[in-house]
């Protein structure tokens, strides 16, 4: 596997495409959070899979599903942005995120286990803070399970766990996400056994468009808000979501919105995540650059192009 582009160096961002030993592509990305330095907070958002069977209805990341990432490929993705910035194997940032989120759903992926349970033997990071996130597919029930047990051994203060939820309607759930998968309910319970007070809450994501059904009553009904937290993003600007005309209800130009003031009232803590603008443009966000990096071969009239920089040596 070798890293063959990446976007010009960026304060916030950089994305990379790798090629793998079959001639498949793959992307990570690494990121900050200014103010702060990556002493404080640093990210690596990684693949688990090449292209996603899932097909979520704003994500470019699905369709061309091939296979999944061994853990030698998940563990390359680490070690290569980490041989980049560190010259020992000592991670020292107090916050050192490794998200399990950018193309292709973790939970149907094996291997991602297997990387967990030897995560903590091949990098030295006081500040290690594994993340999955996840649809909760019906098929990955056992993945969960183990799961559980892995967090309980070895994460049992530094994991965090985040199901895309997006809507509280079931049927509106089955159009974004084309995939069995838990309910609400279903996704509760799980919750319910895998939080405990020494770990963060967990977090349910909604990135909803104009016409989604959000029901605050039934969010109240569904999940305590001593064990789940709520964030609400914006949803990226993938041609997928444009061809789908899903255009976002969260907004940078809004300041406020009534019923996350209601949800607040109600007990929860709420994250309203924006984030920077110029994650768009870099390409950091979900599944789009390796999808604009194949469009260079068509018309790019509607699509997000980067600079890049080819990788000479590796």
């Amino acid at each position: 596997m070798k890293v063959i582009q990446r976007t010009k160096s960026s304060d916030i961002a950089a994305v990379y495409i790798a090629q793998t030993g079959d001639g498949h592509m793959v992307e990570f990305v690494e990121s900050s959070q200014p103010p702060f330095p990556r002493s404080k907070k640093w990210v690596l958002i990684i693949s688990s899979l090449i292209g996603c069977p899932v097909q979520c209805r704003f994500c470019e990341a699905g369709g061309s599903y091939k296979r999944v990432l061994s853990k030698e490929e998940l563990y390359f993705q680490i070690r290569y942005v980490l041989d980049n910035y560190c010259i020992s194997r000592y991670i020292n940032s107090e916050k050192f995120k490794i998200q399990f989120a950018r193309i292709g759903e973790p939970s149907l992926n094996d291997n991602v286990l297997l990387l967990l349970e030897e995560l903590p033997s091949l990098i030295d990071a006081p500040g290690l803070l594994p993340c999955i996130s996840t649809v909760a597919p019906r098929s990955a029930d056992r993945f969960f399970e183990s799961l559980l047990a892995i967090k309980n051994e070895l994460y049992k203060n530094s994991f965090q766990l985040q199901f895309s939820v997006h809507s509280t309607d079931e049927d509106h759930r089955n159009y974004l996400l084309p995939v069995s998968k838990w309910s609400l309910e279903e996704i509760s319970d799980y919750g319910r056994r895998f939080y405990s007070k020494q770990n963060r809450k967990i977090t349910l994501n909604f990135a909803p468009s104009g016409d989604t059904p959000l029901c605050p009553d039934k969010i109240r009904k569904c999940f305590s808000p001593e064990i789940f937290l709520l964030k609400f993003t914006p949803i990226n600007p993938t041609l997928t979501a444009k061809n789908n005309r899903m255009d976002s209800l969260i907004s940078p130009r809004i300041k406020k919105y009534d019923w996350i003031d209601r949800l607040r009232c109600m007990g929860y803590e709420v994250i309203l995540s924006i984030g920077e603008m110029e994650e768009n443009r870099i390409g950091s966000n979900c599944g789009q650059y390796i999808s604009n990096f194949r469009s260079r071969t068509r018309s790019l009239k509607d699509a997000y192009t980067y600079e890049l920089e080819d990788i000479k040596t590796v």
